[in-house]
């Protein structure tokens, strides 16, 4: 009789276990709204940004999932200020759309090989971008050239909707202005499994990806989001050529502290140079000291946090550019 209660009490405890891993990797459903950082209020613009932030909460004891709910009040509030500082750079160009979706915790995620790293990405947080994704092609986009936009994770996450539903639906990327897919390596290794892509070469071109990682030239310790084989675009001149473009001319960039915007358009802040070996972009006019990492996944001088910001208006005005060539050629 107690062997068949602890059998009972097993198999009661193995249903919960499996129901709760089953909540955990259930499907997020998209047509709720909830689900969604932001949907336009109404469709005024020929063209959509579908945009993907990047890690915004972080686990703040060990015992806690490297996964986090897409309800995580910390995730919830970090994506909004992410919207803010980065997303809305497109508002002039596009209607956004930015789905809520389940992250790894990033100190755990870069602790691991690049295979473990790409395994954790291509799970959850790549199951909940792709049915998004797919619910807006299918749900709000209405047949809409886009662009694609993130950063950090969400642009690791991005890679992963380049390489497999944009390969699996041709139509779809026909439709694709361009990726920005900033503060994460695209690599030369990643373009020729993916031979369906292509990276930007200048300033003009569409259906391209675009993508850089911002650093000094000196830096603290090694760049986690930088890859062998990376490369990087200008995000001021718009080349992939070493020839430096000055802070004069930089658009305007961003200037922040402490997460506050300091100012919102300042001149003259922020250089770039493409360093090929590196496979970076190099910005020299900025002194690490006055931008403290705030995150000990980042050393001194690695500029991971401000990629957006240092060229904020720069890529708002590639982005117009961009998508007057494609509408223009259609």
């Amino acid at each position: 009789m107690k062997a068949k209660k602890l059998l009972l009490l097993f198999i009661l405890i193995l249903s919960l276990t499996l129901m709760a891993c089953g909540n955990e990797k259930a499907a997020i459903d998209y047509s709720k709204s909830e689900h969604w950082l932001a949907l336009p209020a109404s469709v005024e613009k020929e063209v959509d940004v579908f945009y993907l932030y990047p890690t915004s909460w972080n686990k703040v004891n060990k015992d806690e999932p490297n996964i986090c709910a897409i309800d995580n009040p910390s995730m919830l509030a970090g994506s909004k200020i992410s919207f803010d500082l980065q997303a809305t750079a497109f508002k002039t160009v596009g209607n956004i759309y930015a789905p809520y979706y389940r992250q790894a915790d990033a100190t755990y995620l870069l602790s691991l090989p690049l295979n473990k790293q790409r395994e954790l990405i291509e799970g959850i947080p790549a199951s909940d971008v792709s049915s998004a994704f797919d619910y807006y092609i299918k749900h709000y986009n209405n047949g809409r050239p886009f662009i694609l936009a993130g950063h950090s994770q969400g642009s690791y996450v991005m890679l992963n909707l380049l390489s497999k539903y944009m390969k699996e639906n041709p139509e779809v990327y026909n439709r694709m202005i361009a990726a920005y897919v900033i503060g994460y390596s695209v690599t030369e290794d990643y373009l020729a499994k993916n031979p369906h892509l292509k990276f930007a070469e200048g300033p003009d071109d569409t259906g391209v990806i675009v993508s850089y990682n911002t650093q000094a030239p000196v830096i603290a310790g090694k760049n986690p989001v930088l890859l062998p084989g990376a490369i990087a675009i200008n995000p001021i001149s718009w080349t992939r050529e070493e020839t430096p473009a000055t802070a004069g001319e930089n658009l305007g960039s961003v200037v922040l502290s402490d997460d506050r915007i300091v100012s919102e358009n300042a001149k003259d802040y922020a250089d770039a140079r493409v360093d090929k070996a590196k496979g970076a972009v190099i910005c020299t006019t900025v002194d690490p000291d006055t931008l403290p990492p705030k995150d000990l996944l980042f050393g001194k001088g690695v500029f991971h946090l401000y990629d957006y910001s240092f060229y904020y208006y720069n890529i708002r005005e590639n982005a117009a550019n961009r998508t007057r060539n494609f509408l223009n050629r259609q």
